[in-house]
């Protein structure tokens, strides 16, 4: 063991619950990084055993197997086996299985032990498997692998106990030095290694019969073509539903709030630029985007109930065949789903994607599929011009609309996929291989954490680059100060003005005027950012008591509907996102891929709100 702390990584299967006994393990004290010259991303951090040991904990990549695939695979076999450059090999691998899943599982387990390095075999989700009636002798496998074994249940508070029990047990009697590393990880043969494994369950491990038969019942639902695809359809309508319906009170409360501030800084503050700073630039700027976390909170709470219920690799499964068709491997499906949340991790997910063909479709449609820094500039449109009413008697016109634009985004993204694979000539087949858990009820306590940290991301992101961005809107759109008998905005007069007035006829076949086109240039460092410029752009054009209206009731007295059914299309395709660029750049190695990126998506962006802002207006909207 060396000198230092102990340095311990968790190795694993994908979807055994290994990032989840990491945070367990560590808590709040971690930190997330990628690994010297390469994009991986890691997580390391540090945890403390009953009796005040501590130890560094690093989560690798998952993985199937130490003879790598992708890139991420690699950067795992690598650390096991010392081959990166300034990082020492663990001291110890917790090597983390899914005890409803061992035949699959302890593979990778025994292609560890070929790598000299002590280890401590963790069963989680042994509550899942003793729920499913599955009775794992863990004494008979300790000495059949001739390594500890202990259950975890990384989803409950006190589920590692037994783990960090025998990290006592183990520092106190002092870890073996590691041996030499196995050279070829890929040299174990496959016939030999599940032969053992079908000896270890044999000695191991009783199944019941039917121990899934409350899944099974499930799936024949769930799972079937036709019906799945519908609970699926009605899912994802009910979530965006819930979207608008539950966030009403809470935005409200936090609008009101900031009126009110906003009320109380003019009525305490002399007339001048602080005054104005503070009125027009952070609170009409900042607080206009920090009202739609509730809208937010409320679509990642349902992602999370679905992941944490097992559904989501129903979907994926789903969703596989029907992605073949247009070109796109299986393994695009979690990467895509990825993107929901925010493209940037999304796109990283392809490391999983063997083949660079696959690899590169994938990332080219993952900016269409409808990230949450969306959420914010659809919610201000459409309830700026949508009315609040019911369709049928069961759904809401907001919600039906804010669903029409997730399907558009993702039918585009198939569209183009369809497109670029026919002229790309066709890939290799790569299977989609994930295991279907047994549906259970879903966490609160993952769930809360999930929350906690997407809240923070966001009200850092207000707090961060929002709020620099609004403050250097505001001095644009502030100075040079209009000249005395000005009778215009004297927003026009600035810079910000001015160069909205350059750039105008470029976006005036779309409906767009200068103060939009003011609200797209800041939006180019994250799309929310366009709703925070609105309402500084419109805080300071605004003439009397126009200034504390909500940003809602002022555009939708300026604007004309086909303006605005264009904006929320042009957001459907614009890679407002310089985030997103640069991660395209860092995955692909090249700027010419970002750049074409962003080009094919502006491009899709102009002519799909053109047609937008001419059918509407041929239509009689107004």
């Amino acid at each position: 063991m060396s000198a230092a702390a102990p340095r311990l990584a968790l190795l694993g299967n994908p979807n055994c619950g290994k990032t989840a006994l990491f945070n367990l393990l560590t808590g709040h004290r971690q930190k997330v990084a990628n690994y010297a010259g390469v994009t991986v991303e890691r997580k390391q951090g540090w945890l403390t055993t009953p009796q005040g040991r501590r130890a560094q904990l690093l989560d690798l990549p998952g993985t199937y197997s130490l003879d790598p695939l992708s890139q991420d695979e690699q950067v795992t076999r690598d650390v096991v086996q010392g081959r990166l450059a300034g990082e020492a090999r663990p001291d110890l691998l917790v090597c983390v299985v899914d005890a409803t899943h061992l035949q699959l599982n302890l593979r990778l387990v025994l292609e560890a032990q070929a790598q000299g390095l002590p280890m401590v075999l963790v069963l989680n989700m042994a509550d899942v498997a003793q729920a499913q009636g599955m009775r794992i002798d863990t004494v008979a496998l300790a000495a059949e692998l001739g390594m500890p074994v202990v259950p975890a249940v990384s989803v409950q508070k006190d589920g590692a106990r037994a783990l960090l029990e025998q990290l006592d047990a183990l520092f106190t009697q002092g870890l073996a030095a590691p041996l030499p590393a196995a050279a070829d990880a890929g040299g174990v043969d496959p016939v030999a290694l599940n032969q053992r494994v079908r000896e270890l369950l044999a000695l191991t491990l009783q199944v019941p019969a039917k121990r899934w038969g409350l899944s099974d019942r499930i799936d024949r639902f769930a799972l079937h073509p036709l019906w799945g695809m519908a609970l699926l359809a009605l899912l994802l309508l009910f979530m965006f539903q819930a979207v608008f319906a539950w966030a009403a009170w809470p935005m409200d409360a936090i609008e009101a709030g900031i009126g009110l501030m906003g009320q109380q800084v003019a009525t305490h503050m002399s007339d001048g630029p602080l005054r104005s700073l503070l009125v027009d630039g952070v609170i009409a700027g900042v607080g206009g985007v920090l009202v739609f976390l509730p809208q937010i909170l409320i679509l990642f709470f349902f992602i999370f109930v679905l992941e944490d219920s097992g559904y989501l690799p129903r979907a994926a499964f789903l969703m596989d065949r029907w992605m073949g068709l247009v070109g796109l491997s299986g393994r695009s499906f979690i990467p895509l789903l990825s993107s929901f949340a925010c493209a940037v991790p999304g796109i990283m997910a392809t490391r999983t994607i063997t083949h660079w063909r696959d690899r590169w479709l994938t990332i080219l449609v993952a900016p269409l599929m409808t990230c949450s820094a969306r959420l914010p500039v659809y919610a201000l449109l459409i309830g700026a011009f949508i009315p609040q009413r019911t369709v049928g008697g069961l759904f809401n016109l907001q919600g039906l609309v804010l669903f029409a634009l997730y399907v558009m985004g993702i039918v585009s993204a198939m569209l183009v996929a369809y497109v670029v694979s026919r002229h790309s000539g066709k890939g290799q087949p790569t299977p989609l291989l994930m295991e279907l858990p047994a549906y259970r009820w879903p966490s609160a306590r993952n769930i809360a954490r999930g929350l906690w940290e997407r809240g923070l991301i966001f009200v850092r992101r207000v707090g961060g680059i929002i709020l620099a961005l609004m403050v250097l809107l505001w001095f644009l759109s502030s100075y040079p100060a209009a000249p005395e008998g000005f009778t215009g905005s004297a927003v026009a007069h600035s810079f910000a003005g001015r160069l909205g007035g350059v750039l105008e006829p470029l976006f005036a076949p779309l409906g767009f005027d200068w103060r939009i086109v003011v609200a797209l240039i800041p939006a180019m460092a994250a799309r929310e950012v366009v709703v925070a410029a609105l309402g500084t752009v419109y805080a300071l054009s605004a003439q009397g008591e126009q200034v504390h209206e909500a940003l809602g009731a002022l555009i939708a007295e300026q604007w004309t509907l086909p303006t605005a059914l264009a904006l929320l299309v042009w957001f459907v395709y614009a890679p407002q996102c310089v985030a997103m660029l640069a991660a395209v750049r860092r995955e692909t190695g090249r700027w010419r891929h970002a750049l074409g990126v962003a080009a094919y998506l502006f491009a899709l962006a102009y002519l799909m709100a053109w047609i937008t802002y001419r059918v509407a207006g041929a239509w009689g909207a107004t």
